[in-house]
């Protein structure tokens, strides 16, 4: 089966400190070994909601060609 996205970033998720759903930004913590580690932000009240680690990070941006956000 061909792959139909690139990358998943999430738009909204669940935020204990305002209690409901909140638009996040997601910000790169560290360049790992095996990928990216990223946090997702609330952006009302700017705490952590959630984290994400995407595999293969730099080795496949720079095979893609893509660099910078």
């Amino acid at each position: 089966m061909e792959q139909s996205f690139d990358r998943f970033n999430a738009a909204l998720l669940y935020c204990n400190q305002c209690r409901k759903p909140m638009p996040v930004r997601e910000r790169l913590l560290l360049v790992l070994p095996d990928g990216e580690l990223y946090d997702y932000r609330c952006e009302g009240c700017n705490s952590s909601v959630g984290t994400k680690t995407e595999r293969g990070g730099l080795k496949q941006k720079i095979m893609k060609g893509s660099f910078g956000g």
